[in-house]
């Protein structure tokens, strides 16, 4: 067992990260000495800074800044932190609004102001007001933040970058290397990605420790973009957005729902064999029902409102959690009747920022392959393993390795969480339990729970070594008691219930982005919208083709049959870019022996075989 805020992949990549930032945004200071800082942190894989700048930036201007960062780290500049006043930081920022406004924030919260100077400095004790005022500034006039002073004794001039920091950094910059990292894109980003806010320009950067890890993660992604869904799920027709309809509000073509439809039938087989009923719910509901679940508290701005021409105030539902919550409170219950188990797939809404929509994997109308349990508390570990069991069987159809994050509530935030910290701290003991007894390798991860209680996340990692979080079990305490939830036990007292929330796809619109791009569209035979294309040669064969039509519907398999009067070629190109699993290709010869031209998905031409054994074939695979 891991702690995640303990114990990081590798602290000192982070470091190296953060610090290249920092050099980052020296570069930019030299070329744009009057521009304004964001924030810079460290990301997955590497880092970004946002600026706001005089001009739009271009790719040229990237390749710029990374040959002087090249050279700031051939400088072996060291690296220091120190603690900082308000007042000092505020005279020290005076000419940065975005570092005044995070000033603001970090007093409001009690946090510690610190800042990290990059260089040397002529003296230990920098942080006077006087000296911010100097103007012996870099050639041409630059920002207070980014200097060259005289040397000590009339040496080389000594420069240095000084920037509002949490940490960590590296001690010296020479302990980067400068091989290992790349500025890779441009792209616009609203101050505190809040679209009322000015926007910037963010410049992203990968970094790795060495230079072979750097190029073997450039050539993932360029092999991600070729297998990007939102490319992929155009030219496979399989959804499409419409400016009349909205963005991050997919619609999806008749393919595109087969495929949707076969994955939820998949998991409705798993939960029908454990017990598990259909619901379903309305999509909108009054503002009372998310104050008691606390959703309308804790997400007010995500929520899409509605107000009826009578004055009554409606929502198009977050989660599905608190109108199941109604179904099952419509009647008393008894301890012989639980565990109540409910599946309903359905769509949930979210007014997501348009800046952060992408494709199917951030969108405004979620369809959810949500689960409910209601069950007594000796009844939680059997009903989370059970849960659990689906989990696995369902991603092991995909060949997909798990792994295991508890993620639990931060004891110091408690203000982002509903209910009292015991109730807490019991739900995470009894998910620690389960987790052993899985003997799984978890990983905690403190403050990423819930808001209404502690959850299993369970990571998937891709065909590109990419790692997505997927399915997710959540132990419920705290709904519970807000809405009164309970059954009568042996003693025919009232006794409290727990719930159990499950999520196996999570998102089916997220699980499918993950999906396309893990097998690059060429989904498994059971998962192919189309399974089979038959490719006449000409229209003289009509009758056999039509036998082999109804012989493949007669096993419910999906079929297209491409009459167009087109070259035999042009018809096999087109289907292969389809990825449809197999071809069946007819001509006279074949109508006269009886037998198919067989092309099979990733292998190519498999020569003349009877239809028998191509649909044995096919309903093996």
């Amino acid at each position: 067992m891991k702690n995640k805020s303990e114990n990081t992949p590798n602290d000192h990549i982070d470091a190296m990260r953060h610090t290249l930032a920092h050099l980052l945004a020296m570069a930019v200071l030299k070329k744009f000495p009057k521009a304004k800082l964001g924030i810079g942190p460290t990301i997955e894989n590497g880092f970004y800074y946002d600026f706001k700048l005089p001009r739009t930036l271009t790719p040229n201007d990237l390749k710029e800044f990374e040959k002087e960062m090249r050279a700031l780290i051939a400088a072996k500049l060291p690296v220091r932190g120190e603690k900082i006043t308000p007042a000092k930081a505020r005279g020290l920022f005076k000419n940065q609004p975005f570092k005044l406004n995070l000033i603001k924030d970090f007093i409001k919260e009690k946090k510690p102001l610190t800042i990290y100077i990059t260089g040397e400095v002529p003296s230990r004790n920098i942080i006077t007001m006087a000296h911010f005022n100097k103007v012996d500034l870099l050639p041409p006039p630059s920002s207070p933040l980014l200097r060259k002073e005289g040397g000590m004794g009339g040496g080389t001039p000594m420069l240095y970058f000084i920037d509002l920091c949490k940490g960590s950094h590296v001690e010296n910059t020479g302990n980067i290397n400068p091989d290992a990292f790349a500025l890779t894109s441009i792209a616009g980003a609203y101050w505190k990605g809040n679209e009322k806010n000015p926007q910037l320009q963010r410049i992203y950067g990968l970094a790795f420790e060495t230079k072979k890890e750097l190029v073997e993660h450039v050539n993932m992604l360029d092999e991600a973009k070729k297998r990007d869904h939102r490319k992929l799920g155009v030219e496979l027709d399989l959804f499409t957005f419409s400016d009349l309809v909205g963005s991050g509000l997919p619609l999806w073509t008749p393919k595109g729902t087969i495929v949707r439809n076969l994955l939820d039938d998949a998991i409705w087989e798993l939960r029908k064999k454990f017990g598990y009923q259909q619901v379903d719910i309305p999509h909108l509901a009054k503002k009372e029902l998310y104050e008691k679940s606390g959703h309308w508290s804790k997400f007010s701005e995500e929520l899409f409102k509605i107000k009826t021409r009578e004055g009554h105030e409606f929502a198009l539902k977050p989660m599905n959690c608190p109108h199941h919550i109604q179904i099952f409170a419509r009647a008393p219950h008894s301890y012989k009747d639980l565990p109540v188990r409910y599946a309903n797939t359905t769509k949930v809404y979210r007014d997501e920022q348009t800046g952060e929509l992408s494709g199917l994997s951030r969108v405004r109308s979620i369809t959810q392959d949500d689960a409910h349990v209601f069950c007594r508390s000796s009844q939680v570990k059997e009903e989370f393993l059970k849960v659990w069991s689906i989990v696995e069987f369902f991603y092991n159809k995909f060949g997909f390795k798990l792994t295991v994050r508890l993620s639990f509530h931060n004891p110091k935030t408690m203000g982002k969480y509903l209910g009292h910290p015991k109730l807490w701290e019991k739900a995470e003991e009894i998910i620690k339990e389960i987790a052993k007894e899985k003997k799984s390798d978890y990983v905690i991860a403190p403050g990423d729970a819930a808001f209404y209680g502690p959850k299993v996340d369970f990571l998937a990692m891709d065909s590109l070594k990419r790692e997505w979080q997927v399915a997710t079990i959540q132990l419920d305490m705290n709904l519970p008691d807000r809405f009164d939830l309970s059954c009568v036990n042996e003693k025919g007292e009232k006794e409290r219930i727990l719930m159990i929330h499950a999520a196996i796809m999570g998102a089916i619109e997220r699980f499918l982005a993950i999906l396309i791009e893990h097998y690059a569209g060429a989904f498994p035979f059971w998962l192919a919208p189309v399974q089979v294309a038959i490719l006449p040669i000409n229209d003289k064969n009509e009758e056999y083709i039509k036998n082999i039509e109804m012989a493949l519907i007669e096993k419910n398999i999906r079929l297209e049959t491409d009459r167009r009067n087109e070259s035999i070629g042009k018809k096999i190109r087109e289907a292969e870019l389809q990825k449809i699993p197999y071809l069946l290709v007819i001509g006279d010869k074949e109508a006269q022996q009886d037998t198919i031209a067989l092309r099979k998905r990733g292998t190519g031409d498999q020569g003349a075989v009877p239809l028998e054994k191509i649909i044995k074939t096919m309903l093996e695979s």
